[in-house]
């Protein structure tokens, strides 16, 4: 693309968040500064809850300065090394990154359902010299760490941060009835407890840090190759989380909300949501272990008067399908915020018509800290990402680096605050993605909407084309989201000789008696002729990441080793 074009194409086809004041940064130099300021406004208020039990933000303050003490006395970690962070929703999480921050050190967050591979990689790409993982996952972390430049090594069990009685109790059955935690051998390691008890016996001498330094190593859940690591500045976080709250502002009070968080905080959506968003707001959030567990879900949240709910498309719908949980109460419920995968209008009005209260969809990517776009909460549209939050610029490009015409499709680039440095040590992969003059080129498509709303339509790399016309799975999945027999689908382009590319759709259908036939004609009810796929496969699930989002990728690679295996066998 020629540089030359771009500024012309701000100028015509860009649209901005200048209806709203841009935030202003000049309050906080770091994330530090608002853990400090949170901490001492709502000392008594509740922070977190896990498992039964629950920490003010006096405890958060207390118990994050105790782990920073531990760094900074018992270890030769440095301000600016990393520490990767391997836990699932517990309260150990935020008080080991505010902790691990107050000494300087940057967050490495890793998925604990990583594979060893997936780990190896993530902590030499990252150098990393600290872990801190659940015992639930350490036996993989023995065989990787000696791979690793790994120097320091904290174990920490589910119930760590419970009182005695319970926590014994809980671990307990974890370890010998459930039998979850596989032998592992770590004479290195250190428990998380015993760092606590070290680090109170000294002081905590906050690090100074400026907006500038890197706060987070945000990995890309490597759905497109190998994994990146989103270097996010503390002006990114700093700055999601003031463009986040103004967003959310009028549809939140200070210090009385409950918050539910079934999505992982190591995902960058839940971690500004919650422990950024939620913390300047003074705000108590729920934390669910293992979003999975439905029934577990639910029992969690019966009885208590959640105002806010933060999940995705397909939690919303396992949910829904869960008898307990419609019998929950949602009077108090005013807020559910939906992001990560497309919602689906099926999905938006269930939701709706279940708990009285309308989802409110964004946009946003680890690249971006990682909010984009948000509708109003106050006037959500559905089918719609939203417009863009304070400070953010929009354009759209198309193949060639021109404007697309009006009400077309074309690539969405993104400018703003929030927008990462880049990628960590790629500089040929952050010069890809990233333009000199600041613009973040996202890879989904996307149209501007005359009122300044933003539709999106797909990943450009998921786009299917068929004889030279661009098909988007989401359009097709979201028609038959409106199936009463299929409760999932995914659609991905396979080689044809004829079209270039002919479209399959993968299938979970609840009625066995449900043809393929009968699916194809539903979809061909419903849009125009080259869009109606010429496959069907019903399958009992389909591959799906952590957090629900459904693995087209994984299902273009399926079908091309499945090809390659025919055409081996025909030689």
């Amino acid at each position: 693309m020629q540089q030359s074009n771009v500024a012309s194409i701000a100028e015509m086809s860009g649209i901005n968040s200048s209806e709203r004041p841009d935030i202003d940064l000049a309050h906080y130099n770091s994330i530090l500064d608002v853990l400090k300021e949170s901490c001492k406004k709502f000392h008594n208020k509740p922070a977190f809850s896990n498992l039964g039990h629950t920490i003010s933000y006096s405890e958060l303050y207390q118990l994050s300065g105790q782990f920073a003490s531990w760094i900074q006395h018992h270890t030769d970690l440095q301000p600016g090394d990393r520490i990767a962070v391997q836990l699932p929703n517990l309260m150990q999480y935020p008080v080991v990154v505010f902790g691990a921050m107050r000494a300087g050190l940057v967050i490495v967050n890793t998925n604990p359902l990583y594979t060893e591979r997936e780990m190896e990689h993530q902590f030499n790409d990252s150098g990393a010299k600290a872990l801190v993982v659940l015992s639930n996952m350490a036996s993989a972390a023995e065989k990787v760490l000696p791979k690793t430049g790994i120097k320091h090594v904290i174990v920490t069990h589910v119930g760590d941060m419970l009182p005695m009685v319970k926590r014994t109790l809980v671990n307990s059955v974890i370890r010998y009835v459930k039998k979850m935690v596989p032998q592992y051998h770590l004479p290195q390691a250190i428990s998380f407890r015993e760092t606590l008890k070290k680090g109170r016996q000294q002081a905590c001498n906050n690090v100074d840090k400026t907006q500038d330094d890197l706060a987070v190593l945000q990995y890309t859940g490597g759905t497109t190759g190998v994994s990146k690591g989103a270097m996010l500045s503390h002006r990114n976080l700093l700055s999601n989380m003031l463009q986040a709250k103004d967003i959310m502002t009028a549809a939140l009070n200070e210090g009385e909300e409950l918050m539910v968080c079934p999505l992982p905080l190591y995902h960058v959506y839940a971690f500004t949501f919650h422990c950024m968003v939620g913390m300047i707001g003074g705000q108590h959030n729920l934390l669910i272990t293992n979003p999975r567990d439905l029934d577990g879900m639910v029992k969690e949240l019966r009885g208590k008067p959640f105002s806010v709910f933060v999940g995705l498309n397909t939690l919303f719908v396992g949910l829904m399908n869960h008898t307990e949980f419609r019998n929950l109460d949602f009077s108090s419920l005013k807020l559910t915020a939906s992001g990560g995968m497309a919602l689906q209008h099926d999905t938006a009005a269930r939701w709706e018509s279940l708990t009285g209260c309308k989802v409110v969809e964004g946009y946003g990517m680890s690249e971006t800290s990682p909010m984009v776009t948000a509708n109003p909460p106050s006037q959500p549209r559905i089918g719609s990402i939203g417009v863009p939050v304070p400070s953010t610029s929009l354009r759209l490009v198309d193949d060639n680096g021109n404007e697309p015409l009006k009400g077309e499709a074309g690539e969405l680039w993104v400018k703003g605050p929030q927008v990462m440095d880049g990628y960590w040590n790629m500089p040929e992969e952050s010069a890809n993605v990233l333009t000199e003059d600041g613009w973040l080129k996202t890879g989904d498509i996307a149209v501007f909407e005359d009122d300044g709303f933003v539709r999106l339509v797909d990943r450009k790399k998921d786009m299917i084309v068929v004889s030279g016309f661009n098909v988007y799975p989401n359009e097709l999945e979201d028609v038959l989201a409106d199936h009463p027999d299929i409760s999932q689908s995914a659609a991905i382009g396979i080689p044809s000789d004829k079209t270039g590319e002919a479209i399959k759709i993968f299938a979970v259908r609840t009625n066995p008696e449900l043809e393929k036939e009968e699916v194809i004609a539903f979809i061909r009810k419903k849009v125009t002729g080259y869009k109606v796929p010429k496959i069907v496969e019903f399958r009992d699930e389909l591959p799906t990441t952590n957090v629900g989002k459904i693995l087209r990728r994984k299902l273009r690679e399926e079908e091309l080793e499945k090809r390659s295996r025919i055409t081996i066998g025909a030689q």
